[in-house]
């Protein structure tokens, strides 16, 4: 038994393919994830009105939009906006909820490892949880293209920027972004592109275990520790099985 899961490990390790970064590399991540974008268009316009309303003008968003590129650690800067600007929150609470993205990273780093450190650097800049799920998605069925997260964030970019100033221009005209479900969208859009990961009931150990773990510190801790600790959990849980 000990050497077939031993064999198992190993074939896990041999299925990680060799990539290739090409500019149609880039169209084939831009055109998958233009549908995906359109959907966090809408949780962009959301970002926009909150951030008027929070006292920062359309560029000084559409800026924060362009830099930033993470859609709820904007949500929550803006939420603790004040006048002085209250740093140490800020950066502290943002670096808490972006953290999740060291974990997400890593799990891509077999196929970015094979690129130069310019174009690996460049794709995770662009990366969110939308396009980090299409990409880890695409090249675990087996594509080569190492190009995609960069083509499928560009695009993800470019109408999260377009959304926000949109957001921020018209704000009175959308009125409440919750009416109309547009502060759902972006979780929706994970959630489906998640399932995409569906491989039977082990999946659901990780999720399970994350979800409980997120849930119990939320109830405990307040702030925004449940994102890590979901994470770590889901994370803790896999490696747990796997070594077992």
């Amino acid at each position: 038994m000990a050497e077939a899961d031993q064999s198992a490990k190993e074939q896990d390790a041999d299925e990680v393919q060799d990539v290739e970064f090409t500019a149609a590399g880039v169209r084939e991540g831009f055109a998958a994830g233009f549908p995906v974008a359109l959907g966090v268009a809408g949780y962009g316009v959301v970002f926009g009105v909150v951030a008027r309303r929070a006292g920062l003008s359309v560029a000084e968003a559409a800026v924060m939009s362009a830099t930033v590129v993470a859609g709820a650690a904007q949500l929550v800067a803006v939420e603790l906006w004040a006048n002085p600007i209250p740093a140490v929150a800020v950066v502290s609470t943002t670096l808490l909820v972006n953290l999740r993205y060291v974990l997400m990273g890593a799990a891509l780093r077999p196929w970015l490892g094979q690129l130069r450190p310019g174009r690996a650097y460049a794709s995770v800049f662009f990366f969110a949880d939308e396009n980090w799920a299409l990409s880890i998605g695409a090249l675990r069925s087996g594509s080569t293209n190492g190009a995609f997260l960069l083509g499928s964030g560009l695009v993800l970019w470019l109408l999260w920027v377009a959304s926000t100033v949109v957001g921020a221009t018209a704000g009175d005209l959308v009125g409440d972004p919750a009416a109309y479900g547009l502060d759902y969208v972006a979780t929706a859009l994970f959630l489906t592109l998640a399932a995409g990961f569906w491989e039977g009931e082990e999946s659901l150990r990780p999720w399970l275990v994350a979800a409980a773990a997120a849930l119990a510190v939320d109830a405990l801790v307040p702030g925004e520790w449940y994102i890590l600790a979901g994470a770590l959990a889901g994370a803790a849980a896999e490696v747990v099985a796997y070594d077992g």
